[in-house]
């Protein structure tokens, strides 16, 4: 973007701006390399100025744990919500596919860029409690309860990683994000077989 189109480009509001440089991040984070990308670099993807994008985050470091928090944060609502209810075999497939739902308009993108970007990711999140996996365990609780057979906890931990096992799987060919989002589903149907119907995603926003 050039200094007269960026003078003249109607004013974002401080979410949308943060929200912006966290996405065009991540895009050249997946397509570039996180080491192979600038400050500055993503400051010019979206047309805005070094000092701008330092008022949001102060390094790449920082956009990319607000990434993740954020992905916690909402996991968090949604084990929370379920928590709260008295889990039918109809709530259960309600609540596994609100989750896939999340996993992939929530965290896609980010799963992109850790697929990408193994190494990096060591780096800015070393390993430690309070993770995703934290999360597929207790929402595995919440499905089975604490005294389920281990093969049905692992068949349910699988489900709830269906969205990252399908990214895995697609890295180096042209799946789109929606076929994704599909074969994670029909995954996730197939694992949880008999416990309780399949996944019910929420309607398109």
């Amino acid at each position: 973007m050039t200094e007269t189109e960026r003078m003249t480009a109607p004013r974002r509001k401080g979410s949308e701006t943060r929200a912006d440089i966290q996405q065009a991040a991540l895009t050249l984070f997946t397509e570039r390399g996180y080491d192979a990308t600038s400050m500055r670099e993503i400051a010019e993807q979206i047309g805005i100025t070094k000092a701008a994008l330092y008022y949001h985050f102060d390094s790449k470091e920082a956009i990319i744990l607000s990434l993740f928090q954020e992905n916690m944060r909402a996991l968090d609502d949604l084990l929370d919500w379920a928590a709260g209810q008295s889990l039918t075999p109809e709530l259960s497939a309600e609540f596994l596919g609100r989750w896939i739902a999340l996993s992939a308009r929530q965290g896609l993108r980010t799963m992109r860029f850790a697929a990408a970007n193994h190494a990096a990711l060591r780096t800015v999140m070393p390993l430690r409690h309070g993770g995703p996996l934290e999360r597929v365990d207790r929402a595995a609780q919440l499905l089975l309860g604490p005294d389920a057979p281990m093969t049905d906890r692992l068949r349910i931990r699988m489900a709830l990683l269906s969205v990252h096992n399908a990214v895995m799987a697609a890295q180096g060919t042209e799946a789109t994000d929606d076929d994704i989002l599909t074969i994670a589903t029909q995954a996730a149907t197939l694992l949880v077989g008999d416990l309780f119907p399949a996944p019910r995603l929420p309607a398109p926003e």
